[in-house]
């Protein structure tokens, strides 16, 4: 299925999870943030929200500093 990813297109399989697409990524135990449609997922939703054909996803890493 086809997704926009922070701004670019992407085929992702059917039936993705969003803790899938973070695997994918490879941004497991990164500290990120994602919203899909405008909407803020919760990380402890990850495993559960399956994302659609035609999301718009966004992911930002959360950088530290002092």
């Amino acid at each position: 299925m086809d997704i926009t990813l922070n701004g670019e297109h992407r085929q992702i399989p059917d039936n993705f999870t969003a803790a899938q697409l973070v695997d994918l990524l490879d941004l497991t135990g990164k500290r990120m943030a994602m919203e899909i449609n405008r909407e803020i997922i919760p990380r402890s939703t990850f495993a559960e929200h399956v994302i659609r054909d035609g999301d718009n996803i966004e992911i930002v890493g959360a950088i530290g500093g002092g």
